[in-house]
């Protein structure tokens, strides 16, 4: 018997949040808008079509309005979000499944790159998208200066965020080929820390950490905090505006499929690599012109 992952999210508060206020707010929605163009250009560039496509937990209805008016897209299939990650599909009943902006909320990523891939056929893409590592990184480190001044210690605010590299592991123990990982950097001004906050919280992108602190932020915290913010990350050009950092981080991969690239057997090589270059080939410690 496997250990169940940590829980690292209340999942049922985001859940609650984004249903009391119908997240995200239309004029929050520039970073999923964005996403979404961005997985409908990955499949310009794929030459094929896919006519059952999968949108899994999109967190913004700009998802769903790209993809379905994409010319290489038959017909799509929206799951939102359950509170045990449960994905309700079909098995093999898919030539593409997309997970919208929202990879940094599941506990269990691996778990659900599987449910996605075995809801694929075979030789079918997997595109998943989430927050990476450098967002908000200016929020984060203003937050953490002003608590361990006025507090004297921290409290998790920010979700954890995954990193490049440790996503493309991830991709690899979901059984998925030919994973590829790479993000998208967006720098945001904004006219004020404050107004930062109140985006996040029409994006639905607010503290739902299991571990957060229960108690009210400190009044004179948040003041600190949007002191440090505005002196240490003005915009650039315009130093009456703050700068945020969003990286977008794109995982994309395929199910399994007999007419996949494979790679080599170790020793099946049929042409030599000296025979390839044409040049002699030397044996172990001979040199050239002996």
């Amino acid at each position: 018997m496997t250990d169940a992952p940590p829980r690292l999210f209340d999942r049922a508060l985001w859940l609650s949040r984004r249903a009391r206020r119908a997240l995200p707010a239309p004029d929050a929605r520039f970073l999923h808008a964005a996403a979404a163009e961005a997985v409908a250009e990955r499949l310009d560039a794929v030459a094929r079509d896919f006519p059952d496509a999968l949108l899994v937990w999109p967190g913004a209805p700009d998802w769903a309005e790209t993809l379905a008016a994409h010319p290489k897209i038959g017909r799509l299939t929206e799951i939102a979000p359950p509170v045990d990650e449960t994905l309700d599909a079909a098995p093999g009943a898919h030539d593409l499944a997309i997970l919208g902006l929202t990879l940094h909320w599941v506990d269990d990523p691996v778990g659900a790159l599987i449910q996605m891939r075995r809801a694929l056929r075979p030789d079918g893409l997997l595109i998943a998208c989430g927050f990476g590592g450098e967002t908000l990184a200016e929020l984060r480190a203003a937050f953490a200066e002003a608590e361990a001044e006025v507090e004297g210690g921290l409290s998790p605010r920010v979700s954890p965020m995954g990193e490049i590299r440790a996503l493309g592991g991830l991709a690899q123990r979901a059984g998925l080929a030919l994973p590829v990982v790479d993000s998208d950097r967006l720098e945001v001004t904004y006219a004020d820390p404050l107004a930062l906050m109140r985006d996040l919280r029409a994006m639905g992108e607010t503290n739902a950490l299991a571990q957060r602190r229960r108690t009210p932020l400190r009044r004179a915290t948040l003041a600190r905090a949007c002191e440090i913010y505005a002196a240490r990350f003005p915009a650039p050009g315009d130093p009456e505006r703050i700068s945020a950092t969003f990286e977008i981080v794109t995982l994309t991969g395929w199910s399994p499929g007999p007419d996949q690239p494979q790679p080599k057997r170790p020793g099946s090589a049929t042409t030599r690599l000296a025979d390839a270059l044409g040049v002699p080939e030397l044996r172990a410690g001979e040199k050239a012109g002996e």
